[in-house]
């Protein structure tokens, strides 16, 4: 039985949590608790293109911090 591509046509949109990490999310869902609009909306494919984008460094704020304080010292 051949399997059939399922194609997305869901919109979705870049959501970002407290620690600056990225993921998409449908958007007709309201978001999960704790993340907030990223401002880019689009097909699968278009946000996570932004998400590469924008997302350069995947150290959580927290560590980012952290790091730069004991650079400093």
């Amino acid at each position: 039985m051949a399997s059939e591509e399922h194609e997305d046509n869901t919109i979705y949109k870049v959501v970002v949590n407290h620690e600056e990490q990225y993921s998409i999310w449908p958007e007709y869902r309201e978001n999960p608790l704790g993340w907030r609009d990223a401002g880019k909306t689009g097909t699968k494919a278009e946000c996570l293109d932004h998400i590469k984008e924008v997302w350069t460094d995947m150290r959580p704020l927290s560590l980012r911090k952290q790091m730069e304080e004991g650079e400093r010292s």
